[in-house]
């Protein structure tokens, strides 16, 4: 045995910018969407209490919101609606005029490069807060197909780039790909939530969005978070419905499934950095407990170094500007 090698450091020892260069993991603006909530009424822009440094914003107002965006360098959206009205059904999911529908059109016009997500579920527009038509407390699956493609497709017509299912109903990738089929929106990708847990991270989201469930709740249709098999099955079950990218939701308590799921799908996968996941970021740091910026550095490295492809995050832009800094990227 040389004895020598046995002295020679392990880790590299060099200058900040060797360290840059030789970085496993690499991190793109390209590749973080920062979502918005988009709600009725004229000129709101209204902090969202759970969430610092996040905002309710009105039709008018979002054009604001987009441009602070491209100025941090983040050029990919996913738009939330919270409609005035709403029924047992979730009508203005799916309505030509609805909050959702207005918002992409106006971003449309004014940021034709921007790319426009867009959420498909019916929760935000329920009375009842589920993501289905419910009948008692159970949700029907198959009755709740049609009103998401309805709203698929109305997206799409009203020019989203992707569409991006949530709602977690069996068959709901395979409805929605046929209906954009039939209607001329074959180009039109779908971005599945595949692995969506039953998730205690989203109580900031439920009230951002006004979702939260009257009664009962989503374990029925949302995954048990003992269960990662179930997650692959799911991920494969969507790939052959034709999903062009499988979402992990959340993130961070489940980078084993991000780094599960992208082993064995040859599709790009997304990482949901959920509400829960800011908002003790914030708390933390509010309290002087941890340093926000470098929390938030460390917390996105680790979600790519799991292998996701794309990092939907409210903490987008700071990213951004972080990669523009080189403190990571």
């Amino acid at each position: 045995m040389n004895d020598g090698l046995l002295k020679r450091p392990r880790r590299l020892r060099s200058t900040p910018a060797m360290r840059r260069m030789v970085r496993e993991t690499r991190l793109s603006a390209d590749s973080l969407i920062w979502p918005l909530f988009v709600k009725e009424g004229q000129g709101i822009k209204t902090e969202i209490p759970s969430m610092p440094g996040q905002f309710h914003y009105s039709v008018d107002r979002l054009g604001e919101a987009v441009q602070t965006a491209l100025d941090a360098g983040v050029g990919r959206v996913l738009l939330f609606g919270l409609p005035q009205d709403k029924d047992e059904q979730g009508t203005g999911a799916w309505v030509d005029d609805g909050i959702v529908q207005r918002a992409i059109r106006e971003l449309r016009a004014h940021f034709p490069d921007v790319m426009i997500v867009t959420d498909v579920c019916l929760c935000e527009y329920t009375s009842h807060g589920h993501c289905g038509v419910l009948h008692g407390e159970t949700v029907d699956n198959d009755e709740t197909l049609p009103l998401l493609v309805r709203t698929a497709v109305s997206h799409a017509r009203a020019g989203a780039d992707v569409v991006a299912p949530s709602d977690m109903m069996d068959g709901r990738v395979a409805a929605i790909r046929q209906g954009l089929d039939q209607q001329g929106f074959s180009t039109t990708p779908i971005m599945s939530y595949a692995a969506k847990y039953a998730s205690a991270f989203y109580g900031p989201f439920r009230e951002a969005a006004d979702s939260a469930p009257a009664c009962g709740d989503r374990r029925g249709y949302q995954m048990d978070m003992h269960n990662h098999k179930e997650a692959l099955q799911e991920a494969l079950l969507d790939t052959q419905e034709g999903a062009d990218i499988l979402m992990v939701k959340p993130a961070l308590a489940y980078l084993d499934i991000i780094k599960e799921v992208a082993a064995h799908t040859l599709l790009p996968v997304a990482a949901y950095s959920v509400s829960g996941e800011y908002a003790m970021i914030k708390a933390a740091a509010a309290a002087k407990l941890i340093d926000e910026y470098q929390v938030m550095c460390e917390s996105a490295v680790s979600i790519f170094r799991a292998e996701a492809d794309i990092l939907i995050t409210y903490h987008a832009l700071e990213l951004a500007q972080a990669m523009q800094k080189g403190d990571i990227g």
